[in-house]
């Protein structure tokens, strides 16, 4: 394609010959990350003082030293989303993080903008969320674990105005505020279902208003969707005086900036904004910022990385979180819609063993080769396929292999790929690095040459709420119709009345179906939506449409991945994945 491509002759660092079933964290350290200020420069045409050094090997970005103006040169956005995941999901950041390096080794300029791991599936299910094998971001540890701080200042602006809407109750509740109408809950970067509903401001007149709340995990937070979706500062602050956070006894809304703290809020978040900036194993830029998640929150990194990537590079690479259901959706007619931003081309990761799945195999016989289970289980990948064309997107297939994949299976994918009019690549990224990705990456820059895609929102801005949350239902999920729970039709009906019915929706359902039951596999069709809840997040922009059992601040597992985290002899962290 017509790319003006690197002029950095760099040499690819290759991590030393492990044997198999390394752990990731030391296929990570077998790499000497590059200084992020030469990195940046060398990469990137940044000078020393555009970035905020957090140690030697990684940074945040100062924003002036970047033009993301209209006027300025942008590079090609490249959409990563996924099949329906299995619970150890598919490697949609890993083969993000791979094709990336696959671009960079063809002499394309490009980085790729991820979010920030929560501390809630590292410790919880996954034990870390920086890519894996050879195909990981660094340095692992750290932004496994604390990064830069983002997660840390979100929530501690969040709590801040739960605890200033608090005080403003203790002290006399000037705006008027109902007990009974508060919605403001608290939030914290851990998995603690013990939290999800209780009732605060106990023991007397001194200790508060008894008022039933709850904790929510920070990745679920307005403020984590506010950050990723502001467009500067004065956008931040916009944003975060829109927050409603109750209502008065005659139903009208309470803002945070009713109760003056939406620049406090700001101050906490003024360094959070900025972009971060580390490395892939191969010394390719990475932007990692921000960090919903795409079953409960919007799933996308931030606007400020995304554009500030396309502002220094020919082609960018970004995911959506989960399957296409949820992240690609929720890219397209929430992040697409707000900002403008379109994806030039998608890629939509699979795996074998997760179509087998979708089949109706067992997890503890994923390994074995099973054809017929697999042509079963590719209802899935042609829905998202399908789903993906309703958007004027025709992806490419990436098949991330696993040793265990036998050939017959890649082809049979391949060939069911052809089938529907795409084209399916399989890629080692995990196993080779960059190296194992290349064909992806040809494929992609392929795509991105038989033109720019006319890429549609799935519904317009002007149909009432519930018609939004129906249409995502029935043309996305295959539902045959939405059940809401009378108090949720109530909430759309009062948010429409008060000025927000022209906002798009977010779904938070369950990432393992289409449905909002888990337990349906493949492409079901004809089942029933049921939506038990909204909630309005007016300074993000969207509202939230609860669905099913899903749960805003999710619980640990049998085993959690925690247990298995330590330090060895010489401090270094062991047990991240």
């Amino acid at each position: 394609m017509g790319l003006q491509y690197s002029e950095y002759n760099k040499t690819v660092p290759t991590p030393e010959r492990l044997p198999p079933g390394t752990p990731d964290i030391e296929i990570a350290r077998s790499v000497q990350p590059q200084s992020i200020l030469l990195l940046a420069q060398q990469r990137l045409g940044l000078p020393a003082d555009s970035l905020i050094p957090f140690g030697h090997y990684k940074a945040k970005l100062n924003m002036a030293h970047v033009d993301t103006s209209s006027r300025a040169a942008r590079g090609k956005l490249v959409m990563v989303t996924a099949i329906t995941p299995t619970p150890a999901g598919e490697g949609k950041t890993t083969t993000s993080v791979g094709l990336n390096d696959g671009l960079n080794c063809l002499g394309v300029r490009s980085s790729v903008c991820l979010r920030e791991p929560s501390l809630g599936p590292c410790f919880g299910m996954k034990g870390g969320a920086a890519g894996g094998g050879r195909a990981q971001v660094i340095p692992m540890e750290d932004i496994n674990l604390h990064f830069n701080g983002d997660f840390h200042a979100i929530t501690t602006a969040h709590n801040l105005l739960a605890s200033i809407l608090d005080n403003h109750m203790h002290w006399g509740n000037e705006v008027g505020l109902d007990p009974r109408h508060v919605y403001w809950r608290r939030v914290m970067d851990l998995t603690d279902r013990s939290l999800r509903y209780m009732v605060s401001g106990l023991g007397g007149a001194a200790h508060g208003t008894p008022r039933e709340t709850g904790f929510d995990i920070t990745v679920a937070s307005e403020i984590m969707a506010i950050l990723c979706l502001a467009d500067g500062l004065p956008d931040l602050r916009q944003r975060l005086g829109n927050i409603i956070v109750g209502r008065r006894p005659d139903m009208s809304p309470v803002t945070a900036r009713d109760l003056g703290v939406e620049g406090a809020l700001t101050v906490l978040l003024k360094e959070a904004l900025l972009p971060n900036l580390v490395q892939s194993l191969e010394h390719n830029p990475v932007f990692i910022h921000g960090g919903p998640f795409a079953n409960i929150a919007h799933g996308c990194n931030s606007v400020t990385a995304t554009r500030a990537a396309l502002a220094l590079n020919d082609v960018v690479v970004t995911e959506a979180g989960f399957g296409a259901d949820l992240g690609a959706e929720k890219f397209i007619d929430i992040k697409c819609r707000q900002t403008g931003l379109r994806p030039d081309a998608a890629v939509l990761v699979c795996t074998v063993r997760a179509l087998k799945m979708q089949g109706g195999v067992p997890r503890k016989d994923l390994a074995t080769p099973d054809l017929q289970a697999l042509r079963a289980g590719a209802v899935n990948l042609e829905r998202h396929i399908r789903n993906l064309r309703r958007f004027g997107l025709v992806p490419v297939v990436c098949i991330n292999r696993f040793p265990t994949d036998s050939d017959e299976e890649l082809a049979l994918i391949q060939s069911i790929s052809a089938e529907w009019g795409v084209r399916a690549v399989t890629a080692t990224h995990w196993a080779m690095g960059g190296e194992g990705a290349t064909d992806l990456a040809q494929a992609v820059l392929d795509q991105m040459d038989e033109g720019t895609p006319e890429v549609q929102l799935l519904y317009e801005d002007d149909i009432p709420l519930t018609e939004k949350i129906e249409t995502v239902a029935t043309r996305i999920y295959d539902a045959a119709s939405v059940d809401f729970a009378p108090a949720a039709k109530r909430q759309l009906e009062e948010y429409e009345q008060l000025g927000f019915g022209h906002l798009p929706v977010c779904i938070a359902k369950t990432q393992y179906s289409f449905s909002a039951d888990p337990s349906l596999r493949g492409a079901p069709s004809g089942h029933v939506l049921p939506v038990r809840e909204v909630r309005l997040s007016a300074g993000a922009g969207f509202v939230v449409a609860v669905c099913g059992d899903i749960m805003t601040m999710p619980g640990l597992p049998r085993r959690p991945a925690a247990l298995d985290i330590s330090l060895d002899e010489n401090e270094q962290v062991t047990g991240l994945a």
